[in-house]
């Protein structure tokens, strides 16, 4: 079955109570072990320093975060905690479609492939690979950011130079053939890219 992840993200909010509670009790719950400041919170979220007490404070009443000092952390004693988290995990708040016009805006890009967190896929080298020309890294650094404060995860991507992909891809570089060996998913991929257990192959498009 397809769902409208549009449609999907906006439901998980209201249920949650709004986009702002979302994306931080997303933080929280993919970064386990990790404690922050409240500005720290608000930054990674994208969310202002209002809005950041306004939900700290909730989630601390409910029980899902702990105040240490003048931080926060989850509380992985949490009652509800696995059952929150697996629906969080299963209801991306951004489509492929999302993703692409994002992270197209940065440069021509060619290929993007997603892996990691996008297929929970812990083993994964990357999250994200990017391939593309003329790619301004300040946008994409931007860009990249705030698909993390959709997400509530720091991304580990990797991007190249169409040619210096190829290169790499020609003399079976591993860290290209550790992505491409494991389970990934093209959502961009204007290179024609096939991959076989043995031979790359680039089809270059018209």
């Amino acid at each position: 079955m397809v769902y409208n992840t549009r449609i999907m993200s906006a439901s998980v909010a209201h249920i949650f109570g709004g986009e702002a509670k979302v994306k931080i009790m997303r933080l929280f719950i993919f970064n386990p072990t990790l404690v922050f400041t409240a500005t720290e919170v608000g930054s990674r979220a994208k969310v202002g320093p209002m809005g950041t007490r306004k939900e700290l404070g909730g989630l601390i009443k409910a029980g899902l975060v702990k105040k240490r000092g003048k931080s926060y952390i989850l509380n992985r004693a949490y009652r509800y905690l696995p059952a929150i988290g697996n629906f969080l995990i299963d209801a991306n708040p951004l489509s492929e479609k999302e993703i692409v016009r994002k992270i197209s805006t940065a440069g021509t890009i060619k290929l993007i492939l997603t892996s990691g967190v996008f297929l929970h896929n812990p083993d994964s080298r990357v999250d994200i690979l990017i391939v593309g020309d003329h790619i301004r890294h300040g946008k994409l650094l931007s860009v990249m950011s705030s698909i993390e404060a959709e997400l509530g995860k720091e991304l580990r991507y990797a991007v190249f130079e169409t040619s210096d992909f190829q290169y790499r891809l020609g003399i079976y570089d591993k860290l290209i053939r550790d992505i491409l060996d494991s389970q990934h998913e093209k959502i961009l991929n204007k290179l024609g890219l096939q991959v076989s257990p043995m031979i790359p192959k680039v089809i270059h498009s018209a």
